[in-house]
Formats: structure tokens, C-alpha cells, sequence
């Protein structure tokens, strides 16, 4: 026995087995047998458990003949499916909208109404500005990287005011060059200025601050360069601002860029420009004081001409910086500009036609109330007292907006001809999600001015403040 336990050095196992049989009752043949065979079964046991956990041994799937045609029949369908649906080319193709009916206060037009795809001649005012709105948005990206956007807008997107009532707020294709990061992005393109954007699901609240109404292009048509670098998004080009075709004489598209670096998910800073020349209506000589209707000349308002793309362009510069933070419950955003237009002061005499000159601040600070209600504070600041003011297209007094000169109850002006108005507004808010589509968002916002510039609704006077009531529902999918 003490030769057979050397040369066939059997296993704990084996030998816990052997013991268990009587020895003594068998030859060393059929002992030997007996070993060999109890050693293999072990192996084989080993051998399953070195095998991976839940992998059935071949042919045993645990599917009938049956269920196993079912199964291929089914992939066969997935595939002929996949195909059609790349043929007919919904592949990377997204389809989403927006609306938000609003219902807007004003105290000193006197106006209490429903707001939702009103044209009013492309009437751009800050209670009458992008919100009301329906949207489509259509995307499409291509297998090569190229991407199209159609963003339809009736009535109260960027065509309606830039091209004479249309309905496209964007149309605009992005193609990779020599890389997906590096594209040329050509069509008409939403101005990117500042912290908030133009369609309303983007925004905390109802209207949009002072410099984004006032001291900011509504949309680009030409071509830019898009470089995307790590935390960096670089974009600059050429194009012509707030016009989808200038006149004849006018032969000088504007440089735009945008820069942008997040430092995180949770904060970042932008910086945006615009240099070249723009419609200046002051230099025709024709404009009066705006009460919203036509001057005594016959000359067209304010609203009607603001982007008539046959007025003389004069040289225009623009530039702002802002940035976001956000930590926890709280979010802040910020905004500088400045700018400055030649020859396009409100105030002009003996044909002497002024530069108009302006800067202004913005912030916005919002606080997460509970995980659906968000409460926020907007305040916002424009100087623009130079040579009687002039804002970005604002080249004559505004009673609507509270633009320009002030007037006092005899007619005179409050402070003299040539001084402009500087104007603040302070936003109070809240927006409360109702569910994963819809938002519930409420707005008090308290205008005021340095000169009585708000009119009332047929003109006859003017004061120093205008308050205004808001509420809408934005659906989104």
C-alpha cells in the first residue's frame, strides 16, 4: 500500500473516498480500478467548476427547434426594418417643439391679453418679444457628420422680424471638415449674445432682459468657422446681421465670433463681438417721435422700418462678456456689453448727425425652491444718455419701450434735446415644473428711467416707470 499511495499521489478527495471502501475484501487490481475511476470523476467535477457561470454547455440552449425559427425570423424582421428606416432617412433624424401661450399685463399701454403667434407688423417691444410662440424643430445628422437644422417659428421667430414675415428661425447646416470638431456652419443662425437664448424653454423667465432686447442682433445669414477644443467652442465668420440679402450699396457683411470655455458642468464664461456696418435709420432724415403710429410726413414707425434692409449702413461695434455658475440649489448668470454705432443718435441738429454710444449689465440669480419650483430675480441696467440715446436699431425716441427723450406735460423735453434716457428693470419670478413636458412660469417686472419716456396708449403722457404682469405655460416635447 505504501507503493501505491507513491505513485499515484491521489487527491484529499480521492483518498476520503478510498477509506469509505473496505480494503481488506478486494485485490490491489480491482483497488487500482476503483482509484482511477473515483480520480476522473474528480477531474471532471473541477472542470465544470472551472467553467464560466451561467455558460450552458454546447447544444444546449434551452430552446426548442421552434422557438429557435421564431428567433431567427425575428432578426431577420429587425433588420429589414433597420434597413427601411435608414432608406427612407429617419436615421438621425430628431423631431421636437415648443409652445407657450402667455398672457401679458401692461399698465401704461393699458393692455391686458392673451399672447400666442401675434405677427403686429413685427412689433418688437419688451412685452411683446419672444414668447407666445410655436415651434418646430427639425435635425437631421447625417452618416458623415453633417448636420442640418430647420427651426420653424410662425409669426414670432427671428424671420419674422429679419425677413419680412417668414416663418424659418433657423436654417442652417454645420459640415465636419477635417475633423468632427472642426465644421463650417452656413445659413441663417440665431444671434448667440449673452447668458439667455431666444426660445422660451431655454429661459428662467417670461421676457428677456434689457440688453438682449435692446443691445443685441436677432439673427445672422453667412457662413462661420465652429472648432470645438477640449472645454473650448470657438466660432467666427462673416455675415449679414438682422438680413437675409442687403441692399444695393450696402457691400460689407459684418465679422461675428463667439467664444466659449465650461470650466464644468456647473459654471463657464463666454465672450461675443460683432464689427462691420448696419442699417442706421437716422441717417434719412425721416424720423420722429414713435407713438406707434405713422409721423405727419407719412413716414413708416419705428417697428415698420427696424430691419428694412434699403436703409443707408453705417459702421457699428459691439461687444459683451458673460458667464454662469451653478452650485446645488443655486444658479447665477451675468452680462457686460457695449456698443456703439456712427451716425446713429437720436439727437441730430443742423443736419449734424451724432454717434450713438451705450453700455449695460445684466444678472440673473435663480434658487430651487423645492425640486420642481425654482424662484428668480432679474436685474438689468442700460446707460444711454449720449447725444440723446440710440440703441442697436433704435435710432429715434420709443415711448413703448422707453427710449430716448423724456417729455414733460407742456411737451418740452425733461432734460434737453440731446440727453438720452438710462434704463433699469427689475424681474421678480417663478417657475414651477408640472411635469416632465410642461412648465408653469409667473413674472412681475418693474421698468424704470432716469427721464418720463413710457407713454400711455394714445400718447398724451409720459412717466418714469411701467410695470407688468406675465404668465405662461411652456409645453415642450
Amino acid at each position: 500500500m505504501k507503493r501505491l499511495a507513491l505513485t499515484l499521489t491521489p487527491t484529499a478527495a480521492v483518498l476520503a473516498l478510498a477509506a469509505a471502501f473496505p480494503a481488506a475484501a478486494q485485490s490491489n487490481d480491482e483497488l487500482l480500478k476503483e482509484l482511477r475511476a473515483l480520480r476522473e470523476r474528480v477531474n471532471q467535477l473541477e472542470q465544470k467548476l472551472q467553467q464560466p457561470a451561467g455558460r450552458p454547455a454546447a447544444g444546449q440552449w434551452g430552446m426548442t427547434p421552434e422557438q429557435a425559427k421564431e428567433l431567427s425570423r425575428i432578426a431577420v424582421k429587425t433588420e429589414a426594418l433597420q434597413d427601411s428606416f435608414t432608406d427612407q432617412g429617419y436615421k438621425g433624424l430628431k423631431i421636437s417643439g415648443q409652445m407657450d401661450p402667455s398672457f401679458i399685463y401692461n399698465q401704461r399701454q393699458g393692455s391686458s391679453s392673451f399672447v400666442f403667434l401675434n405677427g403686429e407688423g413685427a412689433r418688437y417691444t419688451y412685452d411683446n418679444s419672444y414668447f407666445g410662440m410655436l415651434v418646430l424643430d427639425i435635425d437631421k445628422e447625417t452618416e458623415s457628420g453633417t448636420k442640418w437644422r430647420l427651426t420653424l417659428a410662425p409669426e414670432r421667430g427671428t424671420g419674422a422680424l429679419v425677413n419680412n414675415g417668414s416663418i424659418v428661425h433657423e436654417a442652417s447646416v454645420s459640415i465636419p471638415l477635417s475633423d468632427l470638431q472642426t465644421r463650417l456652419w452656413i445659413g441663417q443662425i440665431p444671434d448667440w449674445t449673452g447668458y439667455e437664448i431666444t426660445l422660451p424653454a431655454g429661459n428662467k423667465l417670461i421676457t428677456h432682459n434689457l440688453l438682449f432686447d435692446f443691445m443685441a442682433p436677432t439673427a445672422y445669414t453667412g457662413a462661420v468657422m465652429d472648432v470645438t477644443s477640449g472645454k473650448w467652442w470657438i466660432r467666427g465668420g462673416i455675415a449679414n446681421m438682422n438680413s437675409p440679402r442687403y441692399a444695393s450699396g450696402n457691400r460689407s457683411p459684418a465679422l461675428i465670433y463667439r467664444v466659449d470655455y465650461s470650466k464644468g458642468e456647473y459654471d463657464g464664461f463666454g465672450f461675443s463681438g460683432l464689427h462691420g456696418k448696419a442699417a442706421n435709420f437716422a441717417a434719412d432724415g425721416s424720423w420722429q417721435r414713435d407713438t406707434g403710429v405713422p409721423d405727419s410726413n407719412g413716414d413708416p414707425t419705428f417697428e415698420e422700418a427696424f430691419f428694412d434692409t434699403a436703409g443707408k449702413h453705417t459702421e457699428i461695434h459691439l461687444i459683451e462678456a458673460d458667464a454662469y455658475y451653478i452650485r446645488g440649489d443655486w444658479s447665477l448668470y451675468g452680462q457686460v456689453s457695449y456698443g456703439q454705432q456712427k451716425q446713429a443718435a437720436i439727437f441730430n441738429s443742423d443736419g449734424q448727425l451724432r454717434d450713438a454710444r451705450w453700455w449695460g449689465l445684466s444678472t440673473t440669480v435663480g434658487y430651487m425652491v423645492t425640486p420642481r419650483l425654482e424662484a428668480v430675480l432679474r436685474a438689468d441696467y442700460i446707460n444711454n444718455t449720449k447725444n440723446g440715446g440710440g440703441l442697436l436699431g433704435y435710432t429715434a425716441d420709443d415711448s413703448v419701450n422707453g427710449i430716448g427723450r423724456g417729455l414733460l406735460a407742456d411737451g418740452s423735453f425733461a432734460k434737453g434735446e440731446s440727453v438720452g434716457t438710462n434704463r433699469y428693470a427689475l424681474s421678480l419670478g417663478m417657475s414651477y415644473r408640472v411635469d416632465e413636458n410642461a412648465t408653469l412660469k409667473l413674472e412681475y417686472r418693474w421698468d424704470g428711467a432716469t427721464q418720463p419716456v413710457f407713454g400711455n396708449a394714445d400718447g398724451s403722457r409720459f412717466y418714469k416707470s411701467n410695470q407688468l404682469l406675465g404668465a405662461s405655460m411652456v409645453v415642450s416635447f
